[in-house]
């Protein structure tokens, strides 16, 4: 008999992503500066990219599973109605960073790289190399 599922319904686990979701935006990471002529100390709230890996552990941070692997991969075709809430788990983290990074909310190189957009450019050089005679 199959062991029984840790996250019982799609259903569940979209909630547990707004749940994530909520909690990153409740507990933003800050930055130390420094103001004014005096330099006054402030913390600066920033706002955390909500990413797949980042929901697999606070999901772990909460006990509620490891990872998503086997819900990601259908192991088994067990998971197969899971596949829809994947999607959108994974869409809305790309968009959410995408967009993080469109308005310069998010560092756009290390957002590109990390969707696998990053603007890449190949360079030819078609010079011919010169012999000089002794």
């Amino acid at each position: 008999m199959p062991k029984p599922k840790l996250i019982a319904t799609p259903e569940i686990l979209w909630q547990l992503f707004k749940d994530y979701v909520k909690h990153e935006r409740d507990n933003p990471m800050s930055k130390r500066e420094y103001v004014g002529k005096d330099g006054i100390e402030k913390d600066t709230p920033l706002e955390t990219p909500i990413t797949f890996m980042g929901f697999e552990c606070w999901l772990a941070d909460e006990d509620y599973i490891k990872d998503l692997g086997d819900y990601q991969s259908d192991k088994g075709g067990r998971y197969s109605e899971y596949a829809t809430i994947i999607t959108r788990v994974e869409n809305n983290c790309f968009v959410h960073n995408f967009k993080g990074a469109a308005v310069g909310l998010f560092n756009a190189n290390l957002i590109a790289r990390k969707l696998g957009i990053a603007d890449k450019t190949e360079t030819k050089d078609t010079t011919e190399p010169r012999v000089f005679k002794l």
